[in-house]
């Protein structure tokens, strides 16, 4: 079956409108975790979080360039969701003790010597949870981490196939 020209524009605005649904939906959900249910993030979960902004750039940048150009945006996407998968299971190991955070936030100061004064000084400008305390929601085994790790597969492999239809759709 050939598609036809009027099919592609379609479907990369489809591919647009989920980058961006999805962005939005992953970070209103843990806009809600932090807000309304008094989780407080680590260092971690903030850098899970740059993906998702950038993937609603991405899929904004997919709608508005013309046909020729969106298949960058797309592209950008796949990268942004194939980096917040990584960063997921980077944060899952962690969670789990597999090793250590590669985040400094994440450990506690170590001071040696010197006066109150330069003791306060090292301390960090606000309180940090640890990296490797998970949250649970739903009541289920499964950590905020990985729960967004599964979003982020599932987001990942609606774009990917939608990307091949788009691409055999120039054909």
């Amino acid at each position: 079956m050939i598609l036809s020209r009027t099919t592609q524009p379609a479907q990369t605005r489809l591919l647009g409108g989920l980058f961006v649904l999805s962005g939005i939906i992953a970070l209103g959900m843990v806009w809600y975790a932090e807000h309304r249910l008094q989780l407080a993030p680590c260092e971690l979960c903030l850098w899970e979080r740059r993906p998702w902004r950038v993937l609603i750039g991405a899929g904004a940048l997919t709608l508005i360039l013309p046909k020729r150009f969106a298949k960058y945006g797309v592209f950008v996407g796949l990268l942004c969701l194939m980096t917040s998968i990584g960063l997921a299971v980077l944060h899952s190991g962690v969670e789990h003790g597999w090793w250590p955070s590669p985040a400094p936030e994440c450990r506690a100061p170590v001071f040696h010597g010197g006066s109150f004064k330069d003791w306060m000084a090292s301390m960090p400008a606000r309180p940090n949870k640890p990296c490797d305390a998970p949250d649970y929601l739903f009541g289920l085994p499964i950590s905020m981490t990985e729960t967004g790790g599964l979003y982020a597969i599932i987001v990942f492999v609606l774009a990917a196939f939608g990307s091949v239809r788009m691409l055999r759709s120039r054909r």
